[in-house]
């Protein structure tokens, strides 16, 4: 995440009709893994600037890591909350230790996606789970991408292929955010063709163009409808993103 865009980004997790509906999405399959346990022991890569991290803790204790230092010192003082910064692809963790291990919208930063999936299973506890979620399609990518810093977007063949890892099954895997494909998908190509040559202090990215107001919720609760379906395990055949959580047998 580019230094200037993540005091933004706070209040984007918080307020943002996006977040809050991914937030009851990733909630809900929490709640469908582990039913009604209040004691997990859960770490939460990526965590960014805590949103995830406060929901997380419904669910057990959790440990946050997160790879920018000025995102730890933001949210150490106004969170009051200690992450460990440090990185996904050498997690400072032992072997076998915890009991969900969640990196949401993580792996795309990362140049070692392969070993970055290898590190979440290394730390993850036998009959646990890892769960991730990611950008799809390149054909989308657009400016929200380059101030997020991202590496690459994801088909879900291709990001399958990094849970080839001994002992491990993939336990439910889907996109998400359907509804909304389509027209997102049409804004950010038509808004890439016409961008032009910004300079990199120009570049916003789209996730706050649309904050409050009847239009937020609209777009909210149509995409937060999508957690009654992925509860039951129906997959979803396109979307913005992409969920995988994998089991360590």
């Amino acid at each position: 995440m580019r230094q200037d865009y993540y005091q933004e980004y706070y209040h984007l997790e918080r307020k943002n009709w996006w977040f809050i509906a991914r937030k009851k999405i990733l909630s809900d399959q929490v709640q469908k893994l582990f039913q009604n346990k209040k004691d997990l022991k859960i770490l939460n890569v990526g965590a960014a600037l805590g949103a995830s991290t406060i929901m997380l803790q419904e669910f057990g204790t959790v440990t946050s890591l997160e790879y920018n230092k000025e995102c730890c010192e933001f949210v150490k003082k106004e969170l009051g909350m200690d992450f460990i910064n440090g990185s996904i692809t050498e997690l400072p963790f032992n072997d076998n230790e915890f009991d969900l291990v969640c990196a949401f919208d993580v792996v795309e930063h990362v140049q070692d996606d392969s070993l970055a999936i290898k590190e979440l299973h290394r730390v993850c506890r036998p009959g646990g789970y890892t769960f991730t979620t990611v950008p799809t399609f390149k054909f989308m990518w657009s400016e929200h991408d380059d101030i997020n810093e991202h590496v690459r977007r994801y088909t879900m063949k291709n990001y399958l292929t990094l849970f080839n890892i001994k002992n491990t099954s993939v336990h439910f895997k889907s996109y998400f955010n359907f509804w909304l494909f389509f027209p997102v998908a049409a804004f950010r190509v038509v808004s890439s063709f016409l961008k032009g040559n910004k300079k990199p202090d120009e570049i916003k990215s789209d996730m706050g163009k649309i904050n409050g107001g009847v239009v937020a919720n609209v777009l909210k609760n149509i995409f937060e409808s999508e957690t009654h379906f992925l509860k039951r395990n129906v997959r979803l055949p396109v979307g913005v993103s992409l969920m995988v959580i994998s089991k360590k047998n």
